[in-house]
């Protein structure tokens, strides 16, 4: 019996197979056992095919596959080089045991590509659980991104063979590539960014308070509302917010890549954060993943290290916006199903956007608002005290007016957020600011004795709750760090102040 190794999903992690093969003595077969699913079935008829037309014998024995452990359900194609090379290494002595084998097979033989491998061996990799690795040639490109692991391309079976066959002959094909943006380092950790700015804030007339509330929110990941009449910019800040994002750490940007590929999109491993805007018609399922026998992600974890917008904020159901809580607090979102109990990590920004009424002309000084005063309360009560309370800052935006002129462009924003996250770095801290812990809180959200005295007069007159008294402090070591202040001062805690919803 020879064993090697391959993975399949549980969730968007990654579990190790190993695949275990006999040839016995008895009527030709081939059995493959251990919850495999239809594609992996279906390998049966490519690897004959393959082995076949390359001039090596297909053995007539009784052929069993086991991919242990069995109570896994299993899926993919990758599992076809594996079995093809056990078939042929059958009676050959070498060790195949540090081996990852992954590939589809084609009925010639060649080994090909398969997109999903790119987050499958990243996440082994994260894990710790990978260091050698045989895969298609065609995706070295993207593998080699993935630090601490050797890969060997192969082009065909043929190759396959002869590596196993000849380990101490054979090389990795690779070397680690590296990120090619622009980057610091500091304590060790190398940080990416872009310069491109493909919508910009020199585009946003006017609305200055929201435009250095946005400055904030992406400078300390701070979750933002934006309330104002129709057509007053809410969506064009919001959409350019993740031009001006802080940079990413290089896992960071392989993270990201994973989650682009588990929707589809090939990877651009680019240090510009993700942007999810689902429609408040959208299904809970949709936006915090599930189904019925996998849980799958959905926006909300898609959303990791990115941003999560909400436009028309009170539309979406009560159920959906309440079951937000949770990651927006924790930085996770866990599934349960009968089959399967999934966590995901779930630390984004989140940018609401409202109108202040269900006509949305409350605000608006040129036009007559439609809505009575049960209806904006309706409207209102449609967020709840604790969800509100998760929020950082929320900004009530100006009218629109003709002489409104540009201020900030976003290479301008762009650079004091790099600046500022530079600052949060040199003093140690390794989380944004929005999501240090007590812990953190207290190491380095160091107060001076008016900003004490500011804080506790807030706390009496507007009656906060010691997770908004947290924010506060928060979003006032955010507005310290843009002015390179390692105490925090008493215009500091005003301005935080300020942004509380009231």
């Amino acid at each position: 019996m020879k064993t090697v190794r391959c993975a399949t999903y549980e969730g968007i992690a990654a579990k190790v197979v190993d695949v275990e093969s006999t040839l016995t003595k008895g009527l030709p077969s081939f059995s493959i056992v251990g919850m495999a699913s239809t594609a992996i079935t279906e390998s049966k008829e490519r690897v004959k095919s393959a082995l076949l037309s390359n001039d090596f014998t297909f053995p007539p024995k009784r052929i069993t596959f086991l991919l242990a452990p069995s109570e896994l359900a299993k899926s993919g194609s990758q599992f076809d080089l594996s079995m093809a090379l056990l078939i042929l290494l059958n009676a050959v002595d070498t060790d195949l045991g540090e081996w990852f084998v992954f590939g589809e097979l084609g009925l010639d033989g060649s080994v090909k590509e398969n997109i999903q491998l790119y987050p499958l061996i990243l996440s082994l990799a994260n894990q710790g659980l990978i260091s050698k690795a045989l895969v298609p040639y065609e995706s070295l490109e993207k593998l080699s991104k993935i630090p601490n692991v050797a890969f060997y391309g192969v082009k065909n079976l043929n190759e396959a063979v002869e590596i196993l066959k000849n380990q101490e002959n054979f090389e990795p094909s690779i070397q680690k590539s590296e990120i090619d943006y622009p980057s610091y380092e500091i304590a060790n950790e190398r940080y990416y960014y872009m310069k491109e700015y493909d919508e910009d804030f020199i585009d946003v007339r006017g609305q200055e308070v929201a435009k250095r509330a946005a400055l904030i929110a992406a400078a300390g990941f701070h979750n933002i509302i934006f309330e104002g009449s129709p057509g007053c910019g809410k969506s064009m800040i919001a959409s350019r917010l993740r031009y001006i994002l802080p940079p990413m750490s290089a896992s960071e940007i392989l993270d990201s890549a994973k989650l682009e590929v588990l929707q589809g999109d090939e990877p651009s491993f680019s240090p510009r954060r993700a942007i999810k805007n689902p429609h408040h018609t959208s299904t809970m399922a949709s936006i915090f993943g599930g189904g019925s026998h996998k849980a799958k992600i959905g926006e909300v974890g898609l959303a990791n290290n990115g941003i999560l917008f909400f436009d028309e904020l009170p539309h979406f159901s009560k159920n959906v916006l309440e079951s937000l809580r949770e990651p927006m607090q924790d930085g996770k979102i866990r599934i349960s199903r009968v089959n399967s109990k999934v966590e995901y990590p779930a630390k984004f920004l989140f940018i609401g956007a409202m109108n202040p009424c269900p006509c949305g002309n409350l605000l608006d000084a040129h036009r007559e608002c439609r809505c009575s005063d049960l209806e904006i309360q309706r409207y209102k009560n449609r967020l709840s005290d604790p969800f509100l309370d998760r929020i950082d800052l929320s900004v009530v935006m100006q009218n629109v007016n003709v002489d409104d002129k540009a201020s900030y462009s976003s290479k301008e924003m762009h650079k004091m957020v790099v600046e500022a996250h530079i600052f949060a770095k040199r003093r140690g801290q390794i989380s944004l600011n929005a999501a240090m812990s007590d812990k953190e809180i207290e190491q380095y959200c160091t107060l001076d004795a008016e900003a004490q005295s500011v804080l506790a007069m807030a706390v009496d007159r507007f009656k906060l709750s010691f997770r908004s008294i947290k924010k506060v402090q928060k979003v006032a070591r955010t507005i310290a760090d843009l002015e390179k202040s390692q105490l925090i001062k008493k215009k500091h805690i005003l301005e935080a102040i300020s942004y509380r919803r009231r």
